[in-house]
């Protein structure tokens, strides 16, 4: 490792960027002196600023991770890169626990700081890319990182204070930006296979890299084939039913999590659902062992049948191409497309009173009971229709990213102008298991098909009342972009540089499922309906000021109109001071901001189905037919055009000590202050406004003291509260070279030493909804890594801790534990032995260790903290020639 922070390097071009993991330990840059042919080295553009420099440093904090640093994590695809950062957080998700209710199947996303997907701007080489035309959780919009394959991607910088002065909207965690493989000369060719230890979750991928370079030009082009299979709940012996109290039969706390909509189902009088029977009638009945005696209900595990992570198919091209027209001027091409397909499992589909049975119904299953109450009555009833299958859900997606431009040189200033055109497209298409309700309930009126016989149903019947369901979406992304930048004038420490630049832009969003859900007349699945544009223009500027040999400052300003919410202006100010050789101080601060999502903005009626519990008629009744435990209930959203955008300050304090030649330790403070957050509290409204009829549509019930069992709950979204975090990230590195090779040592960590995520109370004053420790927010995340090489051989073992957090608040009870932490091993060993050939074996999860105990869900762990999968064995090799 060389030296760093020479005493006449006048921007501290010492520092380099922080490697996370991997065989590239930290490294201090190259010196930079003050001459002029030391300034004539290659510029390039670093993550968080738009002034070109001659080495990846700056003031931000900035991590980066090249191909190799990737590819000795073991993982297949990004997001299983990002979730095992410690700087990812709350928010961050995968294709795991998608399931025939989720409304963004197949696609992934990060979340850093836990601030949110929505929070964290992803670019690819420098630029926006279009989002999700499907928002997950109905109004989270997010960049699919799953359209970018691993074998594309040169580096990541991961940008970890915010940014919005710098790239404006959804800055406000920080940046990641996808540095996409260019330059390559010859030709590779890579594959791996993997599986997991406990059935499931197969994995195969194929790779080729190919590039030719010349003077005048260069062209990059990678063809990439992924293919993951599916994982089902019922591979795991901790979620292979939804009655976790069976499974943890010695543990007091687990919950059967069963579904009250079984079958043949449960019986219940139409004037008055609460008085019910399970159906032991006729020829079909409830199997004894779903009989839930104490609440009078037909029971249903769904769980085997579901999901944990889907099977996938991703087919990808990336071309990125440089051509020189002559003096210093360049043209430059990216183009990157991908075709993905998703396919999703779930149980049969439920109905939850939904359907009725007229008392004089040729079908009645009292109507030779005379003695029984329920005869001659109108019925309703909570059913499975798994006579028609169990749900199947095909989402496809096809991604296209096209960018076309100019850059040059005027003098010492640098510019750069483009034009790109981002495209998603998505149908996500219900091909099994979807009942039509208006035609199953004319079905029932007509005697055609028997809900409480399902064995009497003939083939006609069951094709009537099935059907399949469309969603189709797009997202558009078009941009004009122009900057220039050089210096403007010498100091005596070095130039004043100076960046300027503009942008233009234009969003679109389209997500339109098919008339049966605008109907209502499809139930047992979710979507969305949301439309919009807009328009965005901005201006921007930065200035790099060498105060000292040993001091510089960056002052940036962005500001940005928008043609739906109105203006915002975002200044930030940074430094970067080395007062001596081994050390260096880094600072910044910075306001930034995210604008209302146009799904949020634009959404049309969606129905979702959370889990929630019903606080005011447990107040009033007690735990009647589980009232005071966490239940699934349809919630009708809406979007809020109203909206402002959330908005935030933020600092970053750091010290980069260098000790020798050997041991390198970061250590960041972070703060952030966001205020007017958007998004819904249905439980807070629920539990506050559930006597208005307006606002919780509830069924009639013969006892004056009971509220009824609620049909609708409705709700949107506010700029609802604020939210406040700081904490620490430390990096450590130690490179040893011994006569049994050389070996690196890593340890990265994330400290979240406060969260505060405040919301309004019922008093009109402010809670405290969630905090650091709480469901799904660990207050720390580690790595700890040994990289050794030796001749024609290197390995890795790394381990990463996740801390224990609370369990959540609804399920919590005296004497109930935390959620435990979880460690995790992994490891590969590379050989390089052969000619032109790397062969790697490898594992991640090396000891197989299952997910902590999770009480608040069917499957028995937190999806989006933990994962399921297992240990993953895999063995690649790549051919360069």
């Amino acid at each position: 490792m060389e030296r760093c922070f020479a005493k006449k390097t006048p921007l501290a071009l010492c520092l380099s960027t922080i490697i996370f993991g991997g065989h590239s330990a930290v490294t201090l840059a190259q010196e930079a002196g003050a001459t002029q042919d030391e300034r004539e080295l290659e510029l390039v553009e670093v993550t968080g600023s738009h002034i070109k420099r001659a080495q990846m440093d700056g003031p931000s904090p900035v991590a980066s991770l090249n191909a190799e640093d990737i590819a000795a994590t073991g993982v297949t695809d990004l997001i299983g890169l990002f979730t095992k950062l410690p700087v990812s957080g709350q928010g961050t998700f995968s294709t795991q626990a998608n399931s025939s209710d989720d409304t963004a199947n197949g696609s992934a996303s990060v979340s850093l700081r836990g601030l949110g997907a929505d929070s964290t701007l992803i670019l690819v080489n420098g630029r926006r890319v279009s989002v999700s035309p499907f928002a997950k959780n109905i109004d989270t919009a997010f960049v699919d990182i799953n359209n970018i394959p691993l074998a594309a991607i040169e580096r990541v910088d991961i940008l970890k204070d915010g940014a919005s002065a710098t790239y404006g909207s959804d800055a406000i965690a920080g940046v990641i930006n996808i540095i996409l493989r260019d330059d390559f000369d010859g030709v590779e060719i890579s594959g791996k296979v993997g599986g997991t230890a406990d059935g499931g979750g197969g994995e195969s991928n194929v790779s080729m890299v190919l590039g030719n370079v010349t003077d005048n030009s260069s062209h990059t082009l990678i063809l990439d084939y992924f293919n993951r299979d599916e994982i089902l709940y019922a591979d795991r012996d901790y979620s292979r039913s939804a009655n976790q109290a069976a499974l943890r039969p010695n543990d007091p706390f687990a919950t059967d999590f069963r579904s009250s909509s079984g079958i043949p189902g449960t019986i219940a009088l139409a004037s008055d659902p609460t008085d019910r029977l399970p159906d032991t009638f006729g020829n079909d009945v409830c199997a004894p062992e779903d009989i839930d005696a104490a609440n009078n209900l037909c029971r249903y595990d769904y769980a085997p049948f579901m999901s944990m992570v889907p099977s996938t198919e991703r087919v990808s091209f990336n071309y990125l191409g440089r051509f020189v027209l002559g003096g210093t001027v360049e043209a430059f091409a990216e183009l990157n497309g991908q075709n993905s397909k998703t396919t999703v499992k779930g149980a049969g589909s439920p109905s939850f009173n939904e359907l009725f049975m007229a008392g004089d119904n040729p079908n009645h299953p009292f109507a030779d009971m005379p003695t029984h109450p329920f005869f001659g009555q109108d019925l309703t009833m909570r059913r499975r229709t798994t006579d028609i299958g169990n749900r199947r859900k095909e989402a496809e997606s096809d991604y296209f990213r096209s960018v076309v431009g100019l850059e040059g040189e005027l003098g010492d200033w640098a510019w750069e102008a483009a034009y790109s055109y981002i495209k998603s497209d998505a149908v996500e298409r219900g091909v099994d298991g979807f009942p039509n309700s208006r035609r199953i309930q004319e079905a029932i009126d007509s005697g055609l098909w028997n809900p409480f016989e399902p064995s009497s149903n003939s083939a006609e019947a069951l094709a009537y009342i099935e059907t399949t369901t469309t969603r189709v979406g797009k997202s558009t992304n078009r941009s004009y972009d122009a900057q220039i930048s050089g210096p403007v004038m010498a100091m005596p420490s070095g130039d004043l540089m100076l960046a300027l630049g503009a942008e233009y832009r234009q969003e679109s969003i389209s997500d339109n499922p098919d008339d049966q859900f605008l109907r209502g007349d499809v139930f047992g699945t979710e979507a969305t309906q949301a439309n919009g544009s807009r328009n965005n223009t901005a201006l921007f500027a930065e200035l790099a000021i060498p105060l000292l040999d040993t001091l510089e400052m960056q002052l940036a300003a962005r500001h940005e109109d928008y043609s739906d919410f109105g203006t915002t202006t975002d200044p930030k100010v940074s430094f970067l001071w080395s007062p001596m050789d081994s050390l260096a101080l880094r600072g910044s601060w910075g306001t930034a901001f995210r604008a209302p999502s146009l799904s949020q903005l634009g959404l049309g009626r969606t129905d979702e189905s959370p889990t929630l519990v019903d606080s005011l008629r447990c107040a009033a009744v007690g735990n009647v037919n589980k009232a005071c435990e966490p239940q699934e209930y349809t919630v009708v959203f809406a979007g809020n055009p109203d909206l402002g955008p959330e908005e935030s300050e933020n600092f970053n304090l750091g010290a980069i000590v260098n000790i020798g030649e050997q041991l390198t330790v970061t250590l960041d403070y972070y703060n952030y202050e966001i205020e007017n957050i958007i998004d819904s509290d249905t439980q807070f409204v629920f539990s506050n406004f559930g006597n208005d009829p307006s606002v919780v549509d509830r069924l009639p019930s013969s006892d004056p003291s009971d509220p009824g069992e609620v049909v609708t709950i409705f709700d949107s979204f506010r700029n609802i509260g604020d939210l406040s975090t700081d904490g620490l990230d430390l990096d450590l590195r130690y490179n040893l070279d011994t006569g049994y090779g050389s070996f690196g040592f890593s340890y990265v960590l994330n400290y979240m030493l406060s969260y505060e995520d405040r919301r309004p109370d019922a008093d009109g004053g402010t809670r405290v909804d969630r905090e650091a420790g709480d469901y799904e927010l660990p207050e720390m995340r580690w790595t700890a890594a040994v990289d050794w090489n030796r001749d024609n051989v290197s390995a890795r073992v790394a381990v990463n801790f996740i801390d224990s957090f609370a369990q959540d608040a609804s399920v919590q009870q005296p004497g109930m534990s935390d959620i435990d932490s979880m460690t995790t091993v992994d490891t590969t060993v590379n050989y390089f032995g052969f000619e032109d050939i790397t062969i790697t074996l490898g594992a991640t999860n090396l000891f197989d260790e299952e997910p902590p105990i999770d009480y608040a869900d069917f499957m028995g762990f937190a999806t989006t903290v933990h994962s399921g999968q297992g240990r993953f064995a895999y063995l690649s090799s790549t051919y360069r020639f």
